[in-house]
């Protein structure tokens, strides 16, 4: 009888158990962009390889064209109904104990959220743990969200574009434009093309690709000004605005319409899904070879041109906005943090009227883009996008997650400047962002990926995460679950180092980018080496240097620990922790190189043989470090420009533009600091 009741009140207590939600793992789900909403339950019982291959499958007959409706499986259901009342690209996700549902009322929306299943997938396997069981609902508080991809002075891979492309659908942005410059393989203007450009026909397989993904590929062919890819070239010459400088078209030369418009007509074969023709505008003053014409009418003048063409091709024109509000003076405004809202009105209400006087001639088909990579939040900039609006213009925004920054982003990869520009955009129920990336100092590429992660969360999302939350979640997507807790960050120490690597081996107020016209760079740049009838006089000049040099020193020490570390424990690409570490690598050369003159400086001749003999081995040291840089970085980029590649006047001292060859330009100063070893070792 006692037997009886034990075993009776242990069946009720495992039928109490059994209805009970199971207690959910440890494993943290960390989808980015955030979703609207995202609320777990529990644990699912669904077989997670059998998830995956329904996963695959289904990603596959969206990318190849098919109807993705096509899956019927019992337990992965997709739900496509105009009907549903869900944004254009948003979408319900909602995983059962032994099924899941993905709905939407678009095939896009659709798209996104098999793109989420797939970082749930990947969370789950990182951290051997079952699905959640979980609801989210999720849409885009942006429609355009677009990445700029600058490749006027390299190329990446043909192969690494197809990752990006990957990489991008999976962080929801939909967009790219890419500023071509001389990589496509023109046919109607084919001296502009450089010999390693991409033909048509390889950019537009990009372009199927990306659009199979949902994201639309439309191309930026400079224009009026930034045009030095043209002109430097003897057949263009007569179409300068300035005769001497290759930087600008006449506007009043018709040719100059002539060779514009063939460079665009084979950009758009080969980006042919563009809704966008992006023509540049930005930087540029000309005067119609001597006319009486203001620069502000010659400006509109050209772009009502090229804005006719897209209309005529069905294509709306984008066109950065700086010279108008520079020719009308209030330009300055936006980059004023001393400025109030007060003060900024007077501005404008100074100057405006220049602006209104040429009102009439802004092509009211043209997109205009506010592009602030330093004060999106300013009065002046605010004040700038609401003229445009006022005046029935179509205004959109450019942040920036590289700007001209060498080997490695700053400032977090800009976080706060995506973040402010996103909020604003989204604020004022603009249609969209545009992230630049430029190629002026041309770092590596991978090394923007926390930057891209930064812009498609907010664009997406909204600030739903701080900082120190939102780069824990590119590290989880980026690397694996290992890499997300606060102990594992690594690039924002790495910043103030390569800061201080730029220009460390410079003596004062030299800067990298700004040493080829110098007659003896060697004499004049590079760094004084210690004199020993001074002893202690070079330390005293450079203290500061030294002692910045010895704290970096033991940072980058411990970046490059944890890099190790973190290669170790990553789960997925590797190879930028790898591209992180050449960096660390390199801004250490510098760091050691300092200290080294300092130990030469030492009165003791013992300790001054000992720095020379460090000095000598240095020129080795740093061929090893440049080796290994360039095998890896040379795994994913072109690395050298052709041999008959003409390089242009370099009005911007872009450094990526000074040399043919990477090291020449990359490291150009680490070549002169080791030219004067072997000048100070001979003396």
């Amino acid at each position: 009888m006692r037997f009886f009741q034990l075993s009776a009140v242990l069946a009720l207590l495992i039928t109490l158990w059994s209805c009970e939600t199971k207690p959910t793992s440890d494993a943290e789900f960390l989808v980015l962009p955030s979703p609207t909403t995202f609320e777990i339950k529990g644990e699912s019982d669904l077989d997670i390889s059998e998830v995956k291959n329904s996963f695959t499958q289904a990603k596959d007959l969206f990318t190849s064209g098919k109807d993705p409706m096509e899956l019927g499986k019992d337990n992965f259901t997709l739900i496509l109904d105009p009907a549903f009342s869900l944004a254009d690209e948003g979408y319900e996700l909602e995983i059962f104990s032994e099924k899941l549902e993905i709905k939407a009322s678009t095939r896009a929306g659709l798209w996104y959220g098999v793109m989420t299943l797939g970082q749930l997938l990947e969370d789950a396997k990182d951290q051997n743990a079952p699905l959640p069981i979980c609801k989210i609902t999720d849409a885009p508080a942006l429609a355009y969200r677009a990445v700029h991809l600058d490749v006027k002075h390299h190329l990446e891979t043909k192969e690494y574009y197809y990752e990006l492309m990957d990489r991008f659908a999976a962080q929801k942005i939909n967009a790219v434009i890419v500023e071509i410059e001389d990589k496509l393989g023109y046919e109607l203007q084919p001296k502009v093309a450089s010999s390693d450009a991409f033909s048509i026909a390889d950019w537009k397989a990009i372009s199927d690709y990306a659009m199979a993904r949902n994201i639309r590929i439309s191309p930026l062919v400079q224009g009026l000004g930034h045009a030095s890819f043209i002109l430097k070239h003897d057949e263009y010459k007569p179409l300068r605005d300035d005769p001497e400088s290759d930087w600008a078209f006449n506007p009043l030369n018709e040719e100059t319409y002539k060779v514009q418009f063939d460079l665009y007509e084979d950009a758009l074969k080969a980006f042919p899904y563009a809704n966008y023709l992006h023509v540049g505008g930005d930087e540029v003053h000309t005067t119609g070879r001597g006319s009486a014409k203001s620069p502000l009418e010659l400006q509109l003048t050209w772009l009502n041109r090229v804005s006719d063409y897209a209309a005529q091709k069905g294509l709306t024109p984008i066109f950065w906005d700086d010279m108008p509000l520079q020719n009308a003076g209030v330009y300055g405004s936006m980059y004023n943090r001393k400025l109030t809202e007060v003060q900024v009105d007077s501005i404008w209400t100074a100057n405006e009227s220049k602006l209104n006087e040429y009102v009439g001639m802004f092509p009211k088909n043209c997109v205009y883009m506010r592009w602030n990579y330093n004060m999106p939040e300013s009065p002046g900039n605010i004040r700038a996008m609401k003229w445009f609006s006022d005046n029935g213009l179509k205004v959109m925004g450019a942040t920036a997650g590289q700007t001209r920054w060498n080997l490695l982003p700053q400032d977090q990869s800009n976080t706060n400047n995506i973040r402010d520009f996103a909020l604003i955009s989204i604020r004022n129920k603009a249609d969209g962002l545009l992230l630049t990336l430029w190629d002026d100092d041309s770092p590596h590429f991978e090394l923007y990926g926390r930057g891209i992660a930064i812009f498609a969360e907010f664009t997406w999302a909204g600030e739903k995460r701080n900082t120190e939350e939102l780069h824990a979640a590119y590290r989880q997507r980026a690397f694996g679950s290992a890499l997300a807790g606060a102990e594992m960050e690594f690039i924002n120490d790495l910043e103030a180092p390569v800061a201080f690597w730029k220009n460390s081996l410079l003596d004062k107020k030299r800067d990298r980018n700004r040493l080829r016209n110098l007659e003896d760079p060697i004499d004049q740049a590079v760094i004084p080496f210690p004199n020993a009838d001074s002893a202690g006089a070079w330390t005293q000049k450079y203290q500061d240097k030294i002692a910045a040099a010895e704290a970096n020193l033991a940072r980058v020490d411990s970046v490059l620990a944890l890099i190790q570390k973190s290669k170790k424990l990553a789960v997925r690409n590797t190879y930028a922790l790898e591209v992180y570490e050449q960096v660390a690598q390199a801004a250490q050369f510098s760091n050691r190189a300092i200290i080294t003159l300092a130990e030469l400086d030492e009165p003791s001749g013992e300790k001054r043989s000992q720095a020379e003999a460090k000095l000598a081995g240095m020129k080795e040291e740093w061929s090893a470090i440049q080796g290994q840089l360039e095998e890896v970085y040379g795994q994913t980029r072109q690395l050298n420009k052709p041999a008959d590649y003409i390089l242009d006047q370099d009005h911007h001292v872009h450094l990526a533009n000074q040399a043919l060859n990477f090291s020449d330009w990359q490291f150009y100063v680490e070549g002169l600091f080791l030219e004067k070893v072997d000048q100070e070792l001979k003396k």
